[in-house]
């Protein structure tokens, strides 16, 4: 775990088991190619819950924005959150928001390590 925890060191519970259990096969150069290219694509939890706040109360959908969902944007944008349910969902689950965009693109980063 020190490994992944080395080349990434913002990444904790979740996200850095799921890392570790990916990228156990990988040599130190791949590691190191990998972590480059995660690390700028990486979303943070605490930056998805400050975007949820926002889309509670300045701009609805902004969170999906900020994690490539255009289509649950727009959604949001036009039905006010899902009449203010969905967007008090996400508040709620912005943790599992921003995991399950850094999972995916983990699983796309790795296949072209």
């Amino acid at each position: 775990m020190n490994r992944v925890l080395n080349e990434i060191p913002e990444a904790s519970g979740q996200e850095l088991f799921f890392l570790e259990r990916l990228l156990e096969t990988c040599d130190s150069d791949q590691l190191s190619q990998f972590s480059r290219s995660y690390r700028s694509r990486r979303k943070s939890p605490q930056l998805m819950l400050v975007f949820c706040v926002i889309g509670m109360f300045a701009l609805p959908g902004i969170q999906r924005l900020f994690v490539g969902q255009i289509g649950m944007f727009l959604l949001y944008l036009f039905t006010a959150g899902i009449f203010l349910i969905g967007s008090i969902i996400d508040l709620f689950n912005y943790e599992d928001l921003a995991f399950k965009h850094n999972q995916a693109i983990a699983k796309d980063i790795i296949q072209h390590v």
